[in-house]
């Protein structure tokens, strides 16, 4: 019997709109843990990290003077992913704001560097995250956690792996992408990142972005994470996030895409992150993270 360790993350420092730190909360009362023990596995729920409350800084606080707080946020994620997989268990970071990200896959990295392995990273989300503090247009670090994974941008928080970034390139990919800043682009360009826009989902099909996708961050690594941003989903079907972008996945793609990752039976990690249950619609957005973390942990139709 597997275990699953889930950490919520009630984190919206990185974020412009309130809500997403109370987003633990709503997955976890779509009934997650319930969902996950009729799976199979056991379930171990660490409780939610010590995040302070935004309310606590200057009013006029904005952007990347929340970054030494979520850097330490990230910090102590990193600490629990890490012993989690060191313990054997795959660890649930439930969000909270993408920002964690920085965190939950570091820490990964990091149990599996002591070993001398890699780890590979799909990211599935409507936007790229791979902004810097010097590129950022909006100054919130959510748009951040990519490029710091890959070793950009600011060093401490791009350290938390340990031993240099925590994800080489050539073992990300990044799919579902629609909304993209000047900068993020000629980052992709010149960092030679994978990616999988709606327009190759919609001209190659979900099914063989993802299946390329998987084959590259699984070659040379001992696994991949995923992290999934709950506004990868059309608004329509998602409307509790905080930055929803039109023409995303519709429901059967969201789920296809987490089915694949389940059936390579290599998934280290999960990341599901940025439901906003002030802006959702009577809990339905976390009722399909529900649905959608189920998926990437082995729900079938038959």
């Amino acid at each position: 019997m597997r275990t699953i360790r889930i950490v919520g993350v009630p984190l919206d420092l990185g974020a412009s709109r309130r809500g997403v730190d109370m987003g633990p909360f709503a997955v976890r009362a779509a009934g997650l843990a319930t969902r996950l023990r009729a799976l199979g596995y056991a379930v171990e729920d660490a409780g939610n990290l010590a995040v302070p409350d935004r309310g606590t800084f200057p009013p006029e606080s904005r952007g990347l003077e929340f970054l030494p707080a979520i850097t330490e946020i990230c910090r102590s994620l990193a600490d629990e992913t890490c012993r989690a997989v060191d313990d054997g268990a795959i660890p649930l970071a439930l969000g909270g704001d993408h920002s964690l990200a920085a965190g939950s896959v570091a820490g990964v990295a990091r149990a599996k560097r002591k070993k001398g392995e890699r780890v590979g990273l799909l990211w599935i989300d409507a936007h790229a995250d791979l902004n810097t503090p010097e590129s950022t247009e909006s100054g919130n670090v959510h748009g951040m956690p990519v490029a710091h994974l890959l070793g950009h941008g600011d060093g401490t928080l791009a350290s938390l792996a340990g031993g240099g970034p925590a994800i080489a390139a050539e073992h990300m990919a990044l799919i579902a992408i629609r909304d993209l800043d000047l900068a993020e682009r000629a980052h992709l360009r010149s960092w030679g990142i994978r990616l999988y826009s709606m327009r190759d989902i919609d001209q190659r099909g979900l099914s063989a972005c993802v299946a390329e996708a998987i084959a590259a961050i699984s070659d040379g690594t001992a696994g991949f994470c995923c992290s999934f941003d709950a506004d990868a989903v059309d608004p329509s079907l998602a409307p509790g996030v905080g930055t929803p972008v039109r023409g995303g996945l519709t429901f059967r793609e969201a789920h296809l895409a987490l089915e694949m990752v389940a059936d390579t039976g290599k998934l280290l990690a999960l990341d599901m992150v940025e439901v906003n249950p002030i802006l959702d619609v009577k809990n339905e957005t976390a009722e399909l993270a529900v649905g959608l973390v189920a998926s990437a942990l082995g729900q079938r139709i038959l």
